[in-house]
């Protein structure tokens, strides 16, 4: 598949089958993010695999409530990823602090991408989430108190009449300058 194509085929997939994600994709799209580039390469990720079905449904439960009503999809996904961020390098840190750049939480973008880009690439569905419980998700899965979750991605398979949503964008001439603003 052509790089392009592959952009336009990965979407937020909000359904899901109940089909196990073979281990060998699932660590390709892992093996896809732990590849990203990083600032000072500083790789500052750990990708928490929650797969065990008890497990998974109690961390799925922190991303919706009641007056949360968006994320009600993710207990169908038969995986979730949970993108922890580390501490960065120093030089990362201080680098960050002079430019005003969140290094660590580019990074983990560009590694999430990359994770989703695996996944549509090897027939998989995801969706990233930033919005859930993050103080009871880091409780569930052992998170120390000075790391934070940025990032949830929810992974599996789709239905076959599941539909590839067409991209709404602004325009090219809007988004893109050349030489000036």
């Amino acid at each position: 598949m052509k790089f392009l194509e592959l952009i336009h085929k990965r979407q937020s997939d909000r359904k899901y089958i109940d089909k196990e994600v073979e281990k060998e994709k699932l660590d390709r799209c892992l093996e896809a993010a732990r590849l990203a580039p990083s600032a000072s390469n500083s790789q500052p990720w750990t990708f928490i695999v929650i797969n065990d079905p008890e497990l998974k449904d109690q961390v799925a439960r922190k991303t919706f409530g009641p007056a949360k009503t968006f994320n009600k999809f993710v207990p169908q996904a038969p995986v979730i990823v949970a993108i922890v961020m580390e501490k960065p390098k120093i030089i990362t840190e201080l680098g960050g602090r002079v430019k005003k750049k969140e290094w660590p939480l580019i990074d983990i973008g560009i590694a999430a991408e990359h994770f989703c880009l695996q996944a549509a690439e090897d027939g998989l569905g995801t969706c990233m989430l930033g919005w859930f419980d993050e103080q009871s998700i880091k409780e569930l899965l052992h998170i120390p108190e000075s790391n934070t979750i940025p990032l949830l991605i929810t992974l599996g398979y789709t239905p076959d009449d599941y539909k590839l949503r067409k991209k709404v964008r602004k325009n090219f001439e809007k988004v893109v300058k050349w030489n000036s603003y």
